[in-house]
């Protein structure tokens, strides 16, 4: 498989200011300088680590936590318990905000994470027939980025007027497959009873101990770029949008340092850093 541009480092000039943000304890003083910031993955918790390190000459503590289920983040920082999380794209931070009254928003990009089709029992796409399982998240954003990666194999038909975020309702003609919308975080331990799943990256790494190179299909091999609803962020409360220490933070991980962390995992060939 060639290799393919895995994690999409993507700079985005975010005019920051203001003074206030949210933490453990409620808010902050103007003094208190320390933050934690939410990720999904080993990889990410290293990239922000690298982060925590390079701004501590600025005066900032950056503590970095890791969680193992990517719909815990949203909640802890809506409630304060994080200052910022750096897990989720676009489309799924609009659809959380949608579903649960949110108030967070995006403040930065950082990179496009691939989504790819892994399978225990095959080595190519081209192997699926009908009559084959495929499993794919449940939720409404990666769902239907995995649908769209189907579609894109040629192992299903949407219908004529699909949105760009389909569900399993729009597929016209699924070609014979059965296919299983699974929790997320499930689909890993349920790779062995199907023939292939569609699995997010931070799960590939974590549970699978793979990288998207063992993938048989990666969206990202197959398309000369995603939209910004595919984009990873920066994500924070609104009312905090403005602060002047997180303007540091976004700049301090949209560097080449930081593009070369992600690169060297073995999962991306970075992009130039530009919007």
């Amino acid at each position: 498989m060639k290799k393919s541009s895995l994690l999409t480092v993507i700079a985005a000039g975010v005019a920051l200011l203001g003074l206030t943000a949210c933490s453990n304890s409620g808010k902050k003083s103007d003094s208190d300088r320390t933050y934690t910031i939410g990720v999904a993955s080993s990889l990410e918790r290293q990239e922000w680590e690298l982060v925590a390190k390079n701004v501590k000459s600025e005066g900032i503590t950056l503590k970095v936590k890791e969680f193992t289920d990517y719909t815990q983040e949203n909640p802890a920082t809506e409630d304060g318990s994080l200052d910022l999380n750096g897990f989720q794209t676009k489309v799924y931070l609009d659809n959380w905000n949608k579903e649960n009254k949110g108030d967070l928003v995006n403040i930065g990009w950082t990179y496009i994470s691939p989504l790819g089709l892994y399978s225990d029992k095959l080595k190519d796409v081209k192997d699926i027939k009908s009559g084959d399982t495929i499993a794919i998240p449940n939720d409404v954003t990666n769902g239907g980025r995995a649908i769209n990666l189907l579609s894109g194999a040629g192992l299903i038909k949407l219908a004529d007027g699909a949105p760009a975020i389909p569900s399993v309702k729009d597929i016209a003609d699924k070609k014979g497959l059965d296919i299983k919308t699974l929790e997320p975080s499930q689909i890993s331990a349920a790779l062995p009873d199907v023939t292939a799943a569609v699995i997010n990256t931070n799960y590939v790494q974590t549970q699978l101990k793979k990288t998207p190179k063992d993938a048989i299909y990666v969206d990202t091999d197959h398309a000369t770029s995603l939209g910004d609803e595919f984009k990873n962020a920066v994500v924070v409360k609104s009312e905090n949008k403005d602060k002047k220490d997180f303007k540091t933070l976004v700049k301090a991980y949209q560097t080449e340092e930081v593009a070369k962390l992600i690169k060297s995992g073995g999962d991306t060939s970075a992009w130039d850093l530009k919007d």
